[in-house]
């Protein structure tokens, strides 16, 4: 059984109309004994072509329909001098009318992706349109689109299957019973998952997502882009699949792969909080994708034409706002940097912990003359002893100093990247490290990585000679770009920048009293407010920019503040688990569950722990939470603690400044918070009995 046969094959297709031409095409489906009643099989065409013009665009035409007059999976393939079939760019000269059965199962999925790919091949089109026999044209049709067997015998079973049905309902039930409804369809989902920092939501959102496929009765394979890195879906997963979910705040990485694939594109915050909704539309468009086989060929025939990326573009790019762009380009830059940070800063703690044993009170002090260039015992390439906890607190602070100093660039480095992918690094980084040897600081790299990012993707998209294309990423790229952006920043942005910069230093050292308690509650009510989201997220993003400022200084503003964000950013989810242990019959039973969790996830510093309650109940949890998160920040402001480590909650508390202090702070907002929540929703709930005994 062949899709196509010489007589479905006609070389010099004529019509007033691409209806005329389509009736010519059926005409010959009926004469090999395919189709049953050309009227009827032309309606289901037209009916089709008036939700949506199946012309493609390089003088495509693919009608198609499934229809009960049908008997078998077919193409008839026509070649005009040009009729118009509703593409942009002009008339089709190549037709392709593709019949399947009504029952004939998968039959369609299989013909459209198949002829979609083969049309976007240059040398499939030429030999279709310099081929001069009917033999000729099956041959080449056959050799890209030809059917699996088992699926030609389904479709043909199931149309056959059809007919009888047909038949049956006029004659008699002999079985006197209904037909059994169709068992659900379970699919195999893919998906990807990222957030800007790599550590909660991403892991969250795959969790969840895995969930809700696992009780819809589906199966999922999930690939985290997180700072621990990723395991990439394999290229058999992916075409298994039946549709894609991302849940990301950064660009997925290599998106092309998951082209002409149904698609569910959403935040991570929504992969944490409603898996089973994006689950469900992921089922949704894969039933409306088969009932109306088109929609696959235009994302098949759309990914072929966008491209390296597969025609598919980053959530950053696709219809996002100004905004939203902006601070996901900030964020990708951040994500980058965050683990030069951690590294470095634990082991300049760490230094500073061995240094104070070894040396006393003086210890930090001393220390930070450590080098690899410096004179005397204080060059650690010299007098390095493995049995010297000086040594040791030296070697970890010239380690520690070192990672420090790649902050700005790596920042600067991947903000480019995030605006103008690979093309962006170069500028970016080299930008971001002469901003730091200007003394710009952070401010200085976010004004190189932006403008590297945009000076990069502006020569990229330059139209240069084809000779010229090769030489473009790897030479004039880089070369224009970073002579750009780094002449621009030496001789006309750095000096204002740095002085900025210096303002900014200045104004944080002699913050004491009142304004650094504001800042505090400040910063911690952003930390509070929306678990994870933009505002958290800003706090979170001043606060680690600032260590790359703070640089080596044991007790610089930058490491309090970062404390305080750190504090802020865990009460809410030990308030909730705090909230449910003491009043569990104010929680349903998930939400008892959730707040187990939530000492685990509160205590390693994910705030996103508390999301789950939030969505439940925006307002009272939402209204507790920048309550509660803003006196942890205030008070830990006001105490002077200290934190050089970005990340990790009570697994750091060895490396936190006036760890005693930090804790009393942190317990007085998870106090604080957790009355609150009880108290509103004791208050609902005496309301709720006061209004359900005066009904009766």
């Amino acid at each position: 059984m062949s899709l196509i046969t010489e007589d479905q094959v006609v070389l010099d297709l004529t019509g007033a109309d691409r209806h005329e031409a389509t009736r010519t095409l059926g005409e010959r489906l009926v004469a090999s004994g395919r189709c049953t009643d050309l009227d009827a099989f032309l309606g289901d065409v037209r009916k089709r072509e008036e939700t949506m013009a199946t012309g493609l665009p390089g003088g495509i035409g693919i009608p198609h329909a499934r229809s009960a007059a049908i008997t078998e999976p077919s193409l008839v393939f026509g070649r005009t001098d040009g009729i118009d079939w509703g593409a942009k760019d002009g008339p089709a000269t190549l037709v392709f009318l593709i019949a399947a059965p009504e029952g004939g199962g998968d039959a369609h999925m299989q013909m459209l992706p198949k002829l979609a790919r083969a049309l976007m091949k240059k040398d499939f089109k030429a030999a279709l349109a310099a081929a001069t026999t009917e033999a000729e044209v099956v041959r080449i049709v056959s050799a890209e689109v030809e059917l699996d067997q088992p699926v030609m015998a389904a479709a043909a079973a199931g149309a056959a299957g059809t007919a009888g049905a047909g038949a049956g309902a006029a004659g008699t039930d002999t079985t006197g019973a209904a037909a059994a409804p169709a068992a659900k369809r379970v699919l195999n989902l893919v998906g990807v998952t990222s957030c800007p920092t790599g550590i909660a939501h991403t892991y969250m959102a795959a969790e969840g997502l895995e969930n809700a496929a696992k009780a819809a009765g589906h199966t999922i394979k999930v690939e985290t882009q997180g700072s621990a890195g990723s395991t990439p879906l394999s290229a058999t997963e992916i075409a298994a699949a039946d549709a894609v979910i991302f849940a990301h705040d950064l660009p997925v990485k290599d998106a092309g792969r998951f082209a002409g694939k149904p698609l569910v594109d959403v935040g991570v915050k929504k992969g944490i909080s409603d898996g089973p909704a994006l689950v469900s539309q992921a089922e949704q468009l894969v039933t409306e994708w088969d009932a109306d086989p088109s929609k696959r060929t235009a994302a098949v025939a759309a990914a072929a034409a966008g491209g390296p990326s597969g025609g598919l573009t980053s959530k950053v790019e696709s219809g996002a706002s100004t905004g939203t762009k902006i601070r996901q380009w900030l964020m990708t830059g951040v994500s980058y940097m965050i683990p030069f940070v951690a590294a470095g800063g634990i082991l300049i703690a760490l230094s500073f912990m061995l240094a104070q044993v070894a040396l006393g009170e003086q210890g930090p002090i001393e220390i930070v003359k450590y080098g690899l260039t410096a004179e005397g015992k204080y060059n650690i390439t010299q007098s390095f002893s493995a049995f010297s906890l000086e040594s040791w607190a030296g070697l970890l602070f010239v380690i520690g100093g070192a990672s420090f100093g790649f902050l700005v660039p790596i920042l600067s480095g991947f903000i480019a990247f995030a605006i103008a992918d690979r093309p962006g690094l170069v500028p970016g980084i080299v930008g971001g490290s002469i901003a730091a040897t200007m003394g710009a600081g952070f401010l200085g790299g976010l004004a190189t990585g932006f403008l590297a990012g945009f000076v990069a993707r502006w020569i990229a998209h330059w139209k240069v000679a084809k000779g010229v294309r090769g030489v473009m990423p790897v030479v004039v790229i880089p070369l224009l770009s970073t002579l750009i952006t780094a002449g621009l920043f030496i001789t006309v942005l750095g000096r204002p920048i740095k002085a900025l910069s210096d303002a900014l230093t200045s104004g944080l050292n002699n913050m004491s009293g009142s304004s650094a308690l504001l800042l505090g509650i400040v910063l911690g009510a952003m930390m509070g407010f929306d678990l994870g989201g933009p505002v958290n997220k800003a706090a979170y993003f001043f606060a680690t920019a600032g260590l790359a400022t703070a640089g080596t200084v044991s007790d610089a503003p930058q490491l309090k503040i970062m404390a305080a964000v750190m504090a802020a950013g865990m009460v809410a989810p030990l308030a909730m688990a705090l909230a449910t242990t003491v009043r569990p019959h104010l929680f349903s039973e998930p939400e008892r569950e959730n707040g187990k969790a939530a000492w685990l996830l509160g205590a390693s510093f994910i705030s996103e722990g508390a999301i789950p309650f939030a969505a439940a109940d925006p307002v009272r949890i939402i209204t507790s939470s920048v309550i509660g998160s803003a006196v942890t920040g205030g008070l830990v402001m006001m105490f002077g603690a200290t934190l050089r480590a970005p990340h990790g909650g009570i697994w750091v508390l060895p490396l936190i400044g006036n760890f005693l202090l930090f804790l009393l702070a942190l317990v007085i907002g998870v106090l604080v918070m957790t009355a609150i929540v009880v108290a509103l929703k004791s208050r609902d709930t005496h309301l709720a009995e006061v209004d359900a005994s005066a009904t009766v």
